[in-house]
């Protein structure tokens, strides 16, 4: 009987592995384990940008070329377009009414959109802005 319980074990311990971790020794593809593929935009087409404000407050943007703030109330919508050819790329900041820090869901609806939602942010910090590099990727800043 001792035979044929030690053969059960062993047998056991082989199918099952010697390792505590299963997980550990598992391989997997950055297809698999990778995350959200970063979103870009064709360099030197025009981009829109919509910016929405899903918080409370009011909140404040700009686009670094010298405008003047753009007030969004809550729940409001903005939509701004690049600019001519001399501006390759396009940026802008933005910010709390009340110095609270906001966080920015991105997102492209169609290949030539970027879509902002700001949203209350718990940590400190949070989001300040977006730049689309001359390359086309997209930076939070």
């Amino acid at each position: 009987m001792s035979k044929l319980l030690s053969a059960s074990l062993i047998t056991t311990a082989l199918l099952l592995g010697f390792n505590e971790n299963p997980r550990s020794g598992i391989a997997g593809t950055c297809a698999s384990q990778c995350g959200a593929k970063p979103l870009q935009f064709t360099p030197g087409r025009r981009i829109r940008l919509e910016v929405i404000n899903k918080t409370p407050n009011l909140i404040y943007i700009e686009k670094p070329q010298g405008t003047n703030p753009i007030a969004l109330r809550p729940g409001q919508q903005v939509r701004l377009e690049q600019g001519d050819g001399t501006q390759p790329n396009i940026s802008v900041i933005f910010w709390n009414e009340n110095g609270l820090s906001l966080k920015a869901n991105l997102s492209k609806p169609n290949f030539a959109t970027l879509q902002v939602e700001l949203r209350p942010e718990w940590r400190i910090g949070g989001d300040r802005g977006i730049y689309v590099k001359d390359d086309g990727r997209v930076q939070l800043l």
